[in-house]
Parts: structure tokens; C-alpha cells; sequence
């Protein structure tokens, strides 16, 4: 599969922020490893990271038009307030898995609000890095599931 990885605002900075939330692992580190487990499996894994909104959407569009079999997405806190990300998720046409390390569920209420989960996939959340590889299985599954057009 040809999987993108988008990871939003300070998402870079784990490993440096919030430690008993996102653990020890520096950014670079985990996707490295993000990268070699995606290889194992057979997926051509491309990541990217952005603090700012309106790249995240060019990367989106992207993905649409170099014809991706899906995204994992972790949109940081823009999860919580971008219609503008909700929107590009919804018209990007393809798959789309929300990823948080942290529980968002066990966090103040001001986390607990997603506009951009209701046009994802899927959503995984509370399980640090696992919670990439977690979405990479659930793109593979919802690709496995999908009948394939005859052209």
C-alpha cells in the first residue's frame, strides 16, 4: 500500500513534550521506525510533519492526486477547531485514519471535540507510536475489504 503520513502542530516535538503522554521517543526516531515496520509490512510509507494548517491540506490533495491508497493523520489540536482540515479530509476521497498518541478521552474536555474525526475512517487514540502501526493494519484492512474496480 501506498500509505501517507501527515503529523500536524508540535507532533515534532515529541519526545521533548509531555513525556508520561507521548513517551521518550524522539520525533526522528519514530518515524524511522515508523518507516522500517512499514517496509516489514509491505508499505511504501511517505511522512511529513507541518506546524501550519494550509499544509497539511496542500499534503491532503496531494495524496488525492498521486493516487495513495490512504492517510494517517495526526492533526495535533487542529483536530479540535480546522473545518478547513475537516474539509480536505472529507474531499480528499481516500481513507483517512485519525491518530493521537495521547487518550484525547482522559484529557480536558476542550480535547475531547474532534470536527475532523467525523470524516475520518477510522479513529485510534492512547497508544503512543503503536497507534501508527495500529493504523497502517486498519488502511490495510479497509483496502482488503473494498471490492476492486475492473478496469
Amino acid at each position: 500500500m501506498k500509505i501517507m503520513l501527515i503529523n500536524g502542530p508540535s507532533v515534532n516535538m515529541t519526545g521533548a513534550k509531555e513525556i508520561d503522554a507521548y513517551g521518550k521517543t524522539a520525533f526522528d526516531a519514530m518515524i524511522e521506525n515508523l518507516e522500517q515496520v512499514a517496509a516489514r509490512k509491505g508499505h511504501m510509507l511517505t511522512c511529513f510533519q507541518s506546524n501550519s494548517e494550509g499544509q497539511l491540506i496542500d499534503w491532503l490533495q496531494q495524496a488525492h492526486f498521486e493516487h495513495y491508497d490512504g492517510v494517517i493523520l495526526n492533526p495535533g489540536a487542529l483536530s479540535h477547531y480546522s473545518i478547513a482540515l475537516r474539509d480536505a479530509i472529507g474531499s480528499c476521497g481516500l481513507p483517512c485514519i485519525e491518530v493521537h498518541m495521547g487518550n484525547v478521552f482522559r484529557r480536558e474536555a476542550m480535547y475531547r471535540e474532534s470536527v475532523t474525526m467525523g470524516v475520518c475512517t477510522g479513529h485510534i487514540g492512547g497508544f503512543g507510536a503503536m497507534g501508527y502501526v495500529l493504523a497502517m493494519d486498519a488502511l490495510a484492512a479497509v483496502k482488503a475489504a473494498k471490492p476492486q474496480k475492473n478496469t
